[in-house]
């Protein structure tokens, strides 16, 4: 896998596990400690996030950090 499709992938699936959590982008950005623009960069694959961020938004959401990468979720 591309990294630019890795991305698009992680950046997915932190969307749709947001989404089921029926969080908005500014509450997951709040729960994370960012500003929602991160967050929107995140969601849109145009920044590449760290492991501590990762680490981040994993912890806010309450699933383990895997969920995030794994290739095969949505």
């Amino acid at each position: 896998m591309k990294e630019k499709d890795y991305l698009k992938k992680v950046a997915a699936n932190i969307k749709k596990i947001r989404q089921e959590k029926k969080l908005t982008q500014a509450d997951l950005a709040y729960l994370c400690g960012f500003e929602k623009q991160n967050m929107q960069r995140i969601e849109a694959a145009k920044t590449s996030p760290t492991l501590k961020t990762l680490l981040k938004i994993s912890s806010a959401l309450k699933i383990d950090m895997k969920e995030l990468v794994v290739s095969n979720r949505g």
